[in-house]
């Protein structure tokens, strides 16, 4: 890798590992699907007026909704629900870690839907180191509030799975020749307006 790309790798680690953080403080402050609508929302606006400097016509690739509605509620809708609500009742340190697990679903379903990801023993072994470090960074000790509210932490392991049928699912866009940038658009997009009656309904933000 160069030195280009490896910043890029920190840069990207330093934002979605942050998020957990901000999300960890949201949710003393602001109901969970105010804090994932929020989420989604501004990413959008950020992407849209990104593409507009770009000179790139996001409408070119509206045919695809239906493709970014899956990757929308896979990759964000589900996840990041599951997520900060399970931030409510666990720290988020521990989150974290749990969603450390996304590479070991992301191995396994990629195993049994894509015929060209088969599992072996390197990518295992890869894929626990990864985890090992993760837990050695933010803290072991966090690991001790395993198996205190149960559901919280399932809820996290449920969002690291569907980020693995994620990481399957969005393969298609690349056959689809849609640029990224315009994907992580359509995705975010497609998921405010699906969260945000949501959120209207549930969290009732205005009282």
């Amino acid at each position: 890798m160069s030195l280009r790309e490896w910043g890029v790798l920190i840069t990207l680690s330093i934002v979605f590992g942050g998020s957990f953080f901000f999300s960890g403080v949201a949710v003393k402050e602001l109901p969970p699907f105010t804090i994932v609508v929020l989420r989604v929302g501004l990413a959008a606006v950020a992407l849209h007026i990104f593409l507009r400097i770009s000179g790139v016509n996001f409408f070119t690739y509206g045919k695809h909704w239906r493709e970014f509605a899956g990757m929308g509620v896979l990759n964000n809708v589900i996840p990041f629900s599951l997520i900060v609500w399970g931030q409510t009742h666990i720290a988020s340190g521990l989150a974290s870690i749990l969603n450390a697990t996304t590479p070991i679903f992301t191995l396994i379903v990629a195993h049994y839907l894509v015929s060209d990801e088969r599992m072996t023993i390197n990518k295992m072994i890869g894929v626990f180191l990864g985890l090992g470090g993760v837990v050695i960074m933010i803290g072991p000790e966090l690991l001790t509030g395993l198996g205190d509210d149960l559901f919280a932490q399932l809820a996290v392991l449920s969002a690291a799975l569907c980020y693995g049928f994620a990481s399957v699912f969005g393969r298609r866009f690349k056959r689809l020749a849609i640029p990224p940038v315009a994907v992580a658009t359509g995705q975010v997009t497609v998921s405010a307006i699906l969260l945000l009656p949501v959120c209207l309904w549930v969290d009732q933000p205005w009282t």
